[in-house]
């Protein structure tokens, strides 16, 4: 068996990408993208159609990224047997209340289209507003994954907050540890990325918790590899590629079992415990602020894109 092959008997794999070819031949559970992956997969000949239709939806900006989101969501709901996570706008994520507003827009475009809410995450960035937003929409019924998460005391708050599924981003975590120590490379198995993961898994399953973990930003399979056993774990296209070339033997790394056992003290992630345990870590605050620039960053192209296929059709 495949190194892929054993990993999907210890973890569900997710697919890390908005192309819809790509998940078609890698078969993972569910899929997640985001505003660089939709941005990216938009450009690309064979999905035009579907930047077309959210074009032709609406003249309304934002409505009709909502749109092309959903689209996106759609057609990859119709390959995956699972779940697709939908990002909110990254320039609301210090806006309870409009955040709140957007998930429940993308939710009822999802219903509009004839998919069940069950199989629909919304991202949100784990700020602490993004958090107390997800919190809302949970009771809701709408099931969010808190992505851009960097820190413990973030994962802590969101299980309080009784969210669905949180994202740690084991790679960014990575390359700011390696950028901090100026060196070239960090092994797995000391990968400060994968230990903050476990870490986490540990904690949740040691308290009961019913967020789900899911490791994401991989930058190579040694990572993946010391996390087998973890909840979920979504890769991209390109490692899913070199884990199903590997042949070798894979071992569970992460135990629910075995950390039940385990003796963690718990941490109460009240806003003040969190903005100060925020503000105590320079990666994570760093890493936050970054993470949701670049989201940001990449509507805006993906607005300047859409918006200029608009204005070449009405011509």
């Amino acid at each position: 068996m495949s190194v892929l092959e054993q990993l999907r008997d210890m973890t569900v794999v997710v697919a890390d990408t908005g192309d819809i070819e790509a998940m078609r031949q890698y078969r993972p559970r569910d899929a997640t993208t985001n505003p660089s992956l939709i941005l990216k997969a938009a450009q690309m000949d064979a999905y035009r159609s579907l930047v077309d239709e959210a074009i032709g939806a609406t003249d309304d900006v934002d409505e009709r990224l909502d749109r092309l989101a959903v689209l996106f969501g759609c057609e990859i709901l119709k390959i995956v047997p699972g779940r697709v996570s939908t990002e909110v706008d990254a320039g609301l994520s210090f806006d309870t209340d409009a955040t709140v507003e957007r998930a429940r827009r993308l939710i009822a475009l999802y219903e509009s289209a004839g998919v069940d809410r069950g199989r629909v995450l919304i991202k949100i960035a784990s700020t602490w507003e993004g958090i107390k937003a997800a919190e809302q929409l949970e009771r809701e019924g709408i099931h969010c994954n808190l992505t851009l998460l960097f820190s413990f005391v973030q994962a802590v708050a969101c299980a309080e907050a009784r969210i669905t599924l949180i994202s740690p981003f084991v790679g960014r975590i990575y390359d700011w540890h390696r950028k901090d120590r100026g060196v070239d490379h960090i092994p797995a198995t000391e990968d400060p990325g994968v230990a903050s993961v476990t870490r986490i898994y540990n904690y949740f399953k040691r308290h009961e918790y019913k967020t789900e973990v899911m490791g994401a930003s991989f930058r190579n399979t040694g990572e993946i590899m010391e996390l087998a056993g973890c909840d979920l774990l979504t890769i991209s296209p390109q490692l899913l590629a070199e884990l199903e070339a590997l042949d070798q033997p894979l071992e569970l790394r992460l135990d629910a079992d075995a950390a039940r056992e385990m003796d963690i003290e718990p941490l109460h992630a009240d806003e003040k415990t969190f903005r100060w345990l925020m503000n105590e870590d320079a990666m994570a605050t760093e890493k936050l602020a970054q993470g949701i620039r670049a989201f940001a960053a990449d509507l805006e192209k993906l607005i300047d894109f859409t918006s200029a296929l608009a204005e070449g059709k009405a011509a």
